[in-house]
């Protein structure tokens, strides 16, 4: 699972890695330590233009499907397991035509050893942001006016798949990055998703995590750069 990741890089730097045509408004600042339902910055592709247009907008971390009727969730919606995203009716559409690429610089996860977790920052080998598969959706407050813009909602969701190599000595699931050549395929809204699609695209992501570091790093509580200091500056595993 991804239950917390950060990223460092401001918006003007993610627009331009990943060649975004549109920022929108109030995209959230850089964190260290970012938490479900928070507000996350998600590259999309827009369906409404021909051709469609890249996006780079603030989303909150958990996704709200459309035919929902209020925003929170009997199950945790941050993540989607890749395995059964298409058929998941929180996740059918979205993995349809509403695919969306989250950018981190890295992700913490916890590995359980009797009543004790140690925390650790797994990150690229080579400091460049990564790109989760996410899915994202609209949803429509029914609780708000019609006429007020902060009725419409947008979400997203993070695609994860069983965890391989020293990675599953820490958990069994992890995030799903995406190749860059992966990244164009991945957005395009015309491009109908399905099961074979999320397979193929957690194959292509493979590559990815064979390159990923990680390190021991202290409890994770408050945000600052301080949370990715390794406990052992020589403590880091080549994955």
């Amino acid at each position: 699972m991804c239950g917390r990741f950060i990223i460092t890089d401001t918006a003007p730097d993610l627009a331009a890695m990943f060649d975004v045509e549109h920022e929108g408004e109030n995209l959230p600042e850089p964190s260290w330590n970012i938490r479900p339902t928070e507000q996350i910055p998600i590259v999309l592709e827009s369906a409404r233009t021909d051709p469609a247009v890249r996006r780079l907008e603030s989303a909150r971390w958990s996704l709200i499907p459309s035919f929902a009727t209020e925003s929170t969730s009997k199950f945790p919606t941050f993540n989607a397991r890749a395995e059964t995203a298409a058929e998941k009716p929180t996740f059918t559409a979205s993995v349809r035509s509403r695919r969306a690429l989250v950018p981190a610089t890295g992700y913490f996860e916890w590995q359980t050893e009797g009543t004790t977790k140690k925390p650790y920052f797994i990150h690229s080998d080579d400091g460049m942001p990564l790109a989760f598969a996410g899915l994202y959706s609209w949803w429509k407050n029914p609780a708000i006016a019609e006429n007020d813009p902060a009725r419409w909602v947008l979400s997203a969701t993070i695609l994860t798949t069983d965890a391989q190599g020293p990675l599953a000595q820490i958990h069994d699931r992890t995030p799903v990055p995406l190749p860059e050549e992966w990244w164009d395929q991945w957005l395009d809204p015309a491009t109908e998703g399905n099961q074979a699609l999320v397979d193929a695209a957690v194959a292509a992501s493979r590559e990815v995590v064979a390159s990923l570091n990680f390190y021991e790093v202290a409890p994770v509580t408050g945000n600052g750069p301080e949370l990715i200091e390794p406990i052992e500056p020589t403590a880091s595993d080549s994955l």
